[in-house]
């Protein structure tokens, strides 16, 4: 099970990031071409922040379960290597606050009036959890903590 929460996760995150882009996309455009909020825009509001929870609670189902986090948990060492750092503390609150910023950007925006406010207000929170959420992903090249792009089984 583990295993395959583990490449579950890691399928997701591409969808939360690509999900998060087009997002992006749509309310620069809107907000800076007058576009009308349409029912499309609404969707990917939505989509974009139904993959984000869906990833937060896989990865808390992780958290819970893994062995690398026990070991950071359990290992009693005074100062533990970063990486268990990172995966023990640092990627799991990162990760919270980003889908944290995404929900307040999607309710946010799903409350606003005019069709500019809404395209605004989910263009500002969507960039500020990509920033973070960009930081936080244990990207290959990461000098935080390295992961594959893609992890299959």
């Amino acid at each position: 099970m583990y295993s395959l929460l583990l490449m579950a996760h890691s399928v997701l995150r591409w969808l939360v990031l690509l999900t998060l882009l087009y997002a992006l996309f749509r309310g620069i455009r809107g907000w800076s071409g007058q576009r009308p909020f349409t029912r499309t825009d609404n969707t990917v509001r939505h989509n974009t922040a139904t993959f984000a929870h869906l990833q937060l609670l896989i990865g808390y189902t992780l958290y819970y379960i893994s062995p690398l986090i026990a070991a950071f948990r359990y290992g009693g060492a005074a100062e533990p290597a970063f990486p268990l750092r990172f995966f023990g503390w640092i990627h799991p609150l990162l990760m919270t606050v980003v889908v944290v910023l995404i929900t307040i950007g999607s309710s946010a925006a799903k409350r606003q009036t005019t069709d500019a406010a809404k395209f605004r207000t989910m263009t500002i929170w969507f960039s500020l959890a990509l920033l973070m959420l960009l930081v936080a992903i244990p990207w290959p090249f990461s000098p935080l903590a390295q992961r594959p792009y893609l992890r299959l089984f």
